[in-house]
């Protein structure tokens, strides 16, 4: 095109004129090009470096980061019947792993219905896996529950049954998760003690069993946190910048699900109830912009180069539900890479899609 406009003007000094601004004007448009494909490129790399969802139809993931690198998944099985482990050496790589079944439930009492949002967790190197189940004959008794293997491979294990997680209230109780700090071992979970369920709190004697007291450490007290049900639930731990960081979800297991956060400083007495702080917002909620509906029930993990913190945590792509939420089975596994704000605090980039 470039050849016939020159031999057309070539007498002309408008023509040779117009022959350099069509040139020019073409560099810019792909030079312009370069630059947005470049731009892309590194939103991609900052916002997506994850293959979302990374595991279809898993709620309440859970991933634990071995010492050699290994990733491990655990989440609640849509049909609420088993427990199974995946493993792999990246977090994308978790969504086409093979998943093992470690456990099955009962056909008759305890550990027999509902069985929710597993725990992975490896102390003093032995596995124990945390979870809530109800009775086969009154499935909404749903109470806290352990096993544990001796084996180097959580996936090739024979698991054994710890038993029930004794608490000083026997009443509906979910969601435990563990953590060690400074060379004490903490369980927070979910129970119904007062109104709806709260966070409670207390220091363990062996992995498996409560030392006492028990603390609330919050109470579903804003109005964000009681929309279709009166709910904290799904504690997970983060510690950094000083802080012990617990982020936890609330409301119904819709749209309205989100995520809130809690904080004591690492100095601080754990186990008063006063040591802990609470954000009047969730920090983590639904973005119909991005296809973000209801996210929550989370854990944190590192990145493969250890150099960041990932949230894991479930959500939907659509708002509209037939039913009862929790027997819709379209919560997918996602991963995001959480910032850190100026304060020390996470920021977990409401507005940037996976």
């Amino acid at each position: 095109m470039i050849s016939k406009i020159f031999s057309f003007h070539k007498y002309s000094l408008l023509g040779l004129f117009t022959v350099l601004m069509i040139f020019n004007s073409c560099k810019k448009e792909t030079d312009k090009e370069v630059i947005i494909e470049e731009e892309l490129a590194q939103n991609k790399v900052e916002e997506m470096p994850y293959n979302n969802p990374i595991v279809g139809q898993r709620a309440d993931p859970w991933v634990y980061k071995d010492t050699d690198g290994t990733y491990y998944f655990i989440a609640t099985a849509p049909e609420y019947d088993r427990i199974e482990i995946r493993k792999a050496n990246t977090i994308n790589g978790l969504g086409t792993a093979e998943p093992h079944v470690i456990w099955t439930k009962h056909e008759t009492g305890n550990m027999g219905h509902h069985i929710w949002a597993p725990e992975l967790h490896k102390i003093d190197g032995k596995w124990y896996v945390y979870f809530a189940a109800g009775e086969v004959e009154d499935v909404w008794k749903i109470r806290m529950f352990a096993l544990s293997t001796d084996a180097q491979d959580p996936t090739e294990g024979d698991w054994v049954e710890e038993g029930q997680i004794a608490t000083e209230h026997d009443s509906f109780s979910l969601d435990a998760t563990s953590f060690e700090h400074n060379g004490k071992r903490y369980l927070i979970w979910a129970q119904n003690i007062t109104e709806g369920t709260s966070l409670v709190m207390s220091e363990m004697e062996t992995p498996t069993k409560l030392k006492g007291p028990e603390i609330i450490i919050t109470n579903p007290e804003f109005d964000w946190e009681r929309i279709g049900y009166i709910v904290n639930e799904g504690p997970a731990v983060l510690k950094r910048n000083g802080k012990i960081f617990v982020t936890y979800s609330a409301s119904a297991t819709d749209s309205n699900y989100a995520v809130g956060l809690l904080w004591a400083d690492e100095d601080a007495d754990l186990m008063n109830e006063e040591s802990w702080n609470k954000s009047k917002e969730p920090v983590f909620y639904t973005n119909a912009e991005v296809r973000r509906f209801g996210p929550g029930h989370n854990s944190f993990t590192k990145s493969e180069d250890d150099q960041k913190d990932v949230m894991i945590y479930h959500a939907r792509v659509y708002e509209q539900i037939r039913g009862n939420s929790l027997y819709d089975f379209n919560r997918h596994t996602r991963a995001r890479v959480i910032g850190w704000d100026e304060n020390g605090f996470p920021d977990f980039r409401q507005d940037a899609r996976d």
